[in-house]
């Protein structure tokens, strides 16, 4: 199994069959397991075995698949599925900080892990550096003796700048920090962030991986030692386990991941060139073109564009709410990584509580738009695109 490419590991890795030999993955839809003896049970509250487990808080057979799977297709040692994206976040975040402690990172991040850092860390007494990720020199500064954590997107929401992970990692470990990437908008498919030195690397499962709108979940993968000492005590004594039927909906996203996310990102890649130098927009933000600062980076660390672009629609909020509201195939919503395209305007949505001048540093403009490229013909959606655009 180990010799196998990811697309195999990504259909078959981790798969667990009960007597009945069944093809699909079983859901273990139980918070609780019984014990043949009371001797049994005591052992097993002492130290479970391989495949052993005690209630759905702390693990489960279905959710274990899914955990071994994804572990597989990033090339981690071991990965604990969370509720949700940001349960992962907050958890891996949470788990190995106290007070006193120092982090570094990125100023642009989703408004979530922003809140986690500033509200909740700042709250319990760790300090925590915002620091521009496009600029090593601040990192430089920033990670200093005594800093314990860096943290950043590996590509920002919304505005899709890239942050050199080998750079910041090699830095990082030279003051003996560890390496957290929030790697959505890389996805697995496109992810090599632990082969370019990050420790730690955590996914919105609801995005992607899901990849169909269905459910919510998140995964944090790295060195077995962090996942099962430090990662897993915290998770299972605070709550932030994923359910056996979200692991089930997520495994079987995981068999398609490689074709839905390649097919999505080909046709990011034909929309943005299609549209750029389009009269209604003031820039096409997307790292596959050749224009983005980050392009060079972008194709060395991922190979690919991604699956999102970003538009700046003229004319403020007005031009983009006008924009928007005359699309027809693609929908407003925020999520992303879906089959179906998805837009959202962020300086309203998932931004919209950031100061002014927050959103006016981080690129984050009233003409700003994110776009989420589905599975839908891409035929189908530039006309919808431009269509739209004409009513700007």
């Amino acid at each position: 199994m180990e010799k196998w490419h990811r697309q195999t590991q990504a259909v078959h890795g981790g798969t667990r069959r009960s007597q009945y030999g069944e093809m699909s993955e079983a859901i273990f839809l139980t918070q609780g397991f019984v014990y043949e003896s009371a001797e049994a049970a005591e052992a097993r509250f002492v130290q479970a075995g391989e495949d052993e487990y005690i209630y759905a808080r702390y693990g489960n057979p279905t959710v274990a698949m899914f955990e071994e799977r994804i572990a597989r297709l990033e090339g981690a040692e071991d990965a604990f599925a969370t509720a949700s994206g940001m349960a992962a976040v907050s958890g891996a975040l949470m788990s190995g900080l106290q007070a006193g402690d120092r982090v570094a990172a990125a100023r642009a991040l989703f408004g979530s892990c922003l809140y986690v850092l500033e509200e909740v860390l700042g709250r319990f007494g760790v300090e925590v550096t915002l620091v521009d990720g496009g600029d090593l020199a601040a990192w430089e500064q920033a990670i200093r003796e005594g800093t314990k954590l860096v943290f950043f997107e590996s590509v920002s929401n919304p505005t899709l700048e890239l942050i050199d992970i080998a750079a910041v990692s090699e830095m990082a470990h030279k003051v003996g920090a560890q390496v957290m990437v929030d790697n959505v908008f890389a996805t697995p498919v496109f992810s090599r962030a632990l082969e370019q030195g990050a420790d730690v690397v955590i996914y919105s499962a609801t995005k992607h991986i899901d990849g169909h709108g269905r459910c919510l979940g998140g995964v944090v993968l790295g060195a077995r030692d962090f996942i099962r000492g430090t990662l897993e005590p915290y998770m299972k004594h605070t709550g932030g386990a994923l359910s056996p039927f979200n692991a089930w909906v997520l495994l079987k996203g995981l068999e398609t991941l490689d074709l839905r996310v390649r097919a999505q990102a080909a046709s990011a890649q034909a929309l943005a060139e299609m549209l750029e130098g389009h009269a209604a927009l003031s820039q096409v933000i997307y790292p596959g073109l050749a224009a983005h600062p980050d392009h060079a980076l972008a194709m060395r660390q991922m190979g690919a564009g991604g699956t999102v672009l970003t538009l700046e629609v003229k004319g403020g909020q007005e031009g983009a709410f006008r924009f928007l509201n005359a699309l027809k195939v693609i929908k407003i919503s925020n999520n992303l990584g879906d089959a179906k395209s998805i837009i959202t305007h962020p300086a309203t949505t998932t931004h919209q509580r950031l100061p002014e001048e927050q959103k006016a540093q981080l690129g984050i403009t009233p003409g700003l738009v994110r776009l989420s490229v589905g599975l839908e013909h891409v035929e189908d959606l530039g006309r919808d695109i431009l269509g739209a655009l004409q009513a700007v």
